[in-house]
């Protein structure tokens, strides 16, 4: 059973799930309209803080933690089967698995508790997505170093260190967020500006993983053996 669909899907989920609850929360005037991308006059969070996106984005990201759970275990099995292959220890597998369980975590974390308005609550739901961005990120870099140290070539090479771009540039948005949020009178859209860009890398990130794991042909075989 081909395994490359499980990037894909986890890749482009939140992508169209957050894109849609965008115009229709917009379209209904719940929240500005505008390129948040750009423009950044809205966060993430907005788009499924209130009924009936909210209904959307709890349905696709509770799903999508689960998707992506699994995604990261088999990071952890592609990352060891081309170190078997190439004869060379595979390192960082441990280290991606306990940051991919817990990014998925944080997101449940958050979700659960998105919308909600009192202290502790909003204290848990930004807890949460401070921990998902980070283990994902962390991760990211740990899994594109550990398949570098592998004798990579041609366009998996190109592909990996194209993905160790990608993880790397959301932490100098921070620190460029960091200096602004400090300078600033107020901070909010450009913060804004630098979550959607950085939630769209880290998905970008996984969906090239689709194309990885297509390239090596990474797949599952199961087996059932009938007992005398």
């Amino acid at each position: 059973m081909p395994l490359y669909v499980v990037p894909l899907i986890a890749g482009l989920l939140p992508i169209v799930a957050v894109g849609l609850s965008y115009v229709i929360a917009s379209s209904l005037d719940v929240i500005p309209s505008c390129i948040p991308f750009v423009h950044g006059c809205t966060s993430i969070s907005a788009t499924g803080r209130y009924p009936p996106t909210s209904f959307l984005f709890r349905a696709t990201m509770l799903p999508e933690s689960v998707l992506l759970l699994v995604y990261w275990l088999l990071s952890v099995a592609w990352l060891r089967s081309l170190g078997r292959e190439a004869r060379l220890a595979a390192t960082g597998g441990i280290w991606i698995g306990w940051l991919g369980t817990g990014a998925s975590l944080a997101l449940v974390l958050y979700v659960t508790f998105l919308g909600t308005h009192e202290p502790f609550y909003e204290f848990m739901r930004r807890f949460g997505i401070y921990l998902y961005f980070l283990f994902t990120i962390v991760a990211q870099i740990v899994l594109a170093l550990s398949l570098l140290r592998l004798p990579l070539v041609g366009v998996l090479r190109r592909l990996v260190r194209v993905q160790l771009g990608l993880a790397l540039l959301p932490f100098a948005l921070g620190a460029l967020n960091t200096t602004l949020k400090a300078t600033l009178a107020d901070p909010d859209p450009v913060e804004n500006v630098i979550e959607w860009n950085v939630a769209l890398l880290m998905q970008l990130y996984i969906v090239l993983s689709w194309i990885g794991w297509r390239h090596t042909g990474f797949a599952a075989e199961f087996r059932l053996r009938q007992k005398n």
